[in-house]
């Protein structure tokens, strides 16, 4: 009971501090950097795509390597956290801000960087969150807090390229991006290391390392909720994949009404995290993530069939849209953080969260970049180009960017629905719906 009473609102937001570096980086990092080395640098659109690609490969490997190792290294969760925010401090201005003539080589040697000190980030933080929060309520907060804070850092990053650009134009407002990305992860990682509660000590025995990454999947808890994840971030990867080329080509919209877009739908996420730790508490967090599908369904389907010039339209969408990515970004962690809770109750000191937490980066990433290494392919093949105007090509672009997620949005909601007991057993339900779980 001290435990629970010992955090108060002031550690829980330190603890949330250290997301909006993640997620400042992660915007341009998936956003901008296709258009910039497509668009700036001359390089082709299926290459680009490619490249991403082949970036996340190595993400297969590393990734669940890293959570593996976080379970067993006998280090601190900060000690892993400040490593890790040390090489994304030096990698991230490198493949923003690229030398005259970089190429693809270049392209993927800094994605692959980013992406190790991104991984090893977010997994340890994650596991840090999870195992420092004692109760389902605690859980959704400190995973609201970090969210709340990394929708903060994304509503930065899409608007400052755009206000940093002058002259140079898109490519010169990424380079001075990195000028205010850099000080913002040291006080925010110094706010979080020094400030938030630290997680408990690791209690667990050294496993072999493929049966350490297994074990994590052999629970049909988190491997159902890791399906549905991954098909629900492809679903919401994809418009994140295209949507500048969408506000370019289709709304025939300038960059800078593409990055108040782009505020305006992640401040709306932001703005609904207390409205889906409410709504979870109300009817569960499965329930809730549900209605957050519905709604990404609907407003999806109407982005399909905008025109030039329909920017009210289109703003109004944004809104409707960063709502239901709130569901997405605050209750499927809070759902991974009560299934390891609930694997700790039946095998204390089993210690998997950094092996689940490193699966579930992997997945996390492995979405973006099958967006991207699908969707962009996808448009060349459907004969869009950059600047396109014919009308073949921009319903081809319409189809990929709205079109698309609707149809995996669907299968989602289908495998939720399907796996409602073993990702929400009704023990986690909210008391209102709990009986209703059991006999249903």
């Amino acid at each position: 009971m001290s435990r629970v009473a010992s955090f108060g609102r002031r550690e829980i937001i330190a603890y949330g501090a250290f997301g909006l570096p993640l997620a400042f980086a992660a915007l341009p990092l998936y956003v901008h950097v296709p258009r910039l080395y497509a668009g700036e640098l001359g390089l082709p659109l299926a290459i680009v795509g490619g490249v991403l690609l082949a970036a996340r490969i190595v993400d297969a490997i590393t990734d669940p390597l890293i959570g593996w190792a976080a379970d067993r290294i006998a280090a601190r969760r900060s000690w892993w956290l400040a490593a890790a925010a040390l090489l994304l401090g030096l990698s991230l201005p490198a493949l923003l801000a690229p030398p005259a003539g970089a190429g693809a080589a270049w392209l993927l040697g800094m994605l692959v960087l980013v992406s190790l000190a991104y991984s090893v980030a977010t997994i340890v933080y994650g596991a840090w969150g999870a195992e420092v929060a004692p109760t389902p309520e605690l859980r959704t907060r400190f995973v609201a807090s970090r969210e709340g804070f990394g929708l903060a850092g994304v509503v930065l990053a899409a608007a400052l390229p755009g206000v940093l650009a002058g002259d140079g134009g898109e490519a010169g407002g990424l380079a001075r991006l990195v000028w205010v990305f850099v000080p913002l992860l040291l006080a925010c990682a110094a706010w979080t290391l020094i400030c938030a509660p630290a997680a408990p000590p690791l209690r667990a025995q050294p496993l072999p390392l493929l049966r350490g990454l297994s074990d994590a999947l052999r629970d049909a808890g988190f491997a159902r909720l890791l399906a549905v994840f991954a098909v629900n971030g492809i679903a919401a990867a994809v418009p994140s994949a295209t949507v500048l080329f969408y506000v370019a080509d289709v709304l025939q919209a300038d960059e800078r009404v593409a990055g108040a877009f782009l505020v305006l739908y992640f401040a709306a996420a932001a703005a609904s995290l207390p409205l889906w730790v409410a709504v979870s508490r109300r009817i569960g967090k499965r329930r809730a993530w549900l209605a957050g599908m519905a709604l990404a369904i609907v407003v999806f389907a109407w982005a399909g069939v905008l025109g030039s010039g329909d920017l009210f339209a289109y703003g109004l969408i944004c809104v409707l849209s960063g709502i239901a990515l709130g569901a997405d970004l605050s209750l499927p962690p809070s759902l991974l953080a009560d299934l390891l809770a609930r694997a700790e109750d039946q095998r204390p000191g089993s210690a998997r969260a950094g092996a689940c937490f490193g699966w579930w980066s992997f997945v996390t990433k492995a979405n973006l970049a099958l967006a991207a290494g699908l969707a962009l392919p996808l448009l060349a093949l459907l004969g869009y180009a950059p600047g396109a105007r014919d009308t073949e090509a921009l319903t081809g672009l319409a189809a990929v960017y709205a079109g698309l997620p609707v149809v995996l949005k669907l299968g989602a909601v289908a495998l939720l629905w399907r796996w409602r007991q073993e990702i929400e057993p009704a023990a986690q339900a909210s008391p209102e719906t709990a009986l209703k779980e059991v006999r249903s």
